[in-house]
């Protein structure tokens, strides 16, 4: 690519090495279906599928008590959970730092009956943990909140909320689309019932593919959002009830699959630690530099000694000036690519106070290097 990519909270790039080649090979050598042929390149296919599987389990440590359906993605599985889940009259806790992903869904629910309510974050993101228990009803059902924001990358506290949740007997959802790949992630330990997470994030796969961990108890009382074919108990025309079919109908992504598998494997040579600290070193950099500036605002948490509650996504509110005008010339001056805007999460932006303007996000992956956020600093020294 021909300039300096910021954009990395949108989906990851460059992807994982072999990634590509992994999907042609599979397209051009081996594109057969599973589930459904009865011969060996199908057995073959299938054979790793069940091995990325595997690797989603042992990277989210859920081996023994759930197991990893495939979807689109987290937007596809948020609407599983919560529309698979939630009748009229069902109660659900929320926190304000929340993507559209789930406050779309929540809003036709409520036409129907169900009840929401919405932790209000700090104006830095942060959770307010004390205030979570005032929230809980004796009709409510589950907790669900983003393991970080896609705005600031403020962290929240997903283990002590899991604790929360396991208190009062309420199930607990996270959305992990900025998180998975980057972060440690124990479903176990953190006490999470249905994890969300994205194949094209984070884990640097390609598009079109991402799913969500769910716990045996939990599956036993949700509902599919799509009923079909899955290669598994055609003489039945109701849906299996065990998983991954259950919530699986139709042919998976399987070049997507393929693409996610190689990714995977590389992750698992690289280390998530090792990600975090690159991504933590250009992220402090980054914010270091944007101290020199007067007139703008970065969102969230920007300590030095809070590095560990954030991520490598920063949002910059700059001030009197048009933001969208900031990332115009940033891309076509300096051939440098962010995002502008509300960044599908307008609960966010009021929390953090950069509603209704937005901001420009910049956001890093492991790819990313020091020199490249100079140049986006000095860029940003001669629009200013």
């Amino acid at each position: 690519m021909d300039g300096i990519y910021f954009d990395n909270a949108a989906t990851s790039f460059p992807k994982a090495p072999g990634v590509g080649t992994a999907m042609a090979e599979m397209v051009e050598q081996n594109g057969v279906n599973i589930g459904r042929g009865g011969y060996e390149s199908a057995y073959e296919l299938a054979a790793m599928v069940i091995d990325t599987r595997m690797r989603l389990k042992k990277l989210f440590h859920g081996m023994k008590s759930g197991e990893v359906c495939f979807s689109m993605g987290v937007t596809q599985s948020i609407n599983q959970f919560l529309k698979g889940l939630l009748r009229p009259g069902d109660h659900i806790v929320v926190s304000s730092m929340e993507h559209n992903a789930v406050m779309r869904p929540l809003y036709v629910l409520k036409q129907s009956g169900v009840e929401a309510s919405i932790v209000p974050c700090r104006a830095d993101g942060t959770f307010p943990l004390e205030l979570l228990e005032g929230y809980i009803k004796e009709n409510t059902k589950a907790v669900l909140c983003t393991h970080a924001s896609n705005v600031c990358g403020t962290i929240l506290p997903v283990k002590e909320i899991g604790g929360i949740c396991r208190k009062h007997g309420l199930f607990f959802a996270v959305d992990a689309a900025q998180t998975a790949g980057v972060l440690p992630i124990d479903v176990e330990e953190m006490n999470i019932d249905f994890l969300a997470f994205p194949g094209h994030k984070g884990l640097r796969g390609p598009q079109g593919v991402g799913g969500f961990w769910i716990r045996n108890d939990l599956a036993e009382v949700m509902t599919p959002l799509m009923e079909g074919g899955t290669g598994s108990r055609s003489d039945l025309e109701i849906q299996p009830d065990f998983l991954p079919d259950k919530f699986e109908s139709g042919t998976l992504p399987l070049p997507a699959i393929a693409g996610l598998h190689k990714a995977l494997i590389v992750l698992e040579e690289l280390g998530t630690e090792a990600i975090r600290r690159k991504e933590e070193q250009l992220t402090w950099q980054f914010l270091d530099g944007l101290a020199e500036f007067s007139g703008i605002r970065v969102a969230g948490i920007i300590q030095r000694e809070q590095m560990r509650q954030r991520l490598g996504v920063v949002s910059v509110d700059f001030g009197e000036l048009d933001n969208a005008q900031i990332a115009f010339y940033l891309e076509q001056e300096a051939r440098i690519m962010t995002r502008v805007g509300l960044h599908c999460a307008p609960s966010a932006h009021k929390t953090l106070g950069t509603f209704p303007q937005g901001t420009v996000r910049f956001s890093f992956g492991p790819e990313n290097t020091k020199e490249e956020v100079e140049q986006c600093l000095q860029a940003l020294r001669q629009i200013l």
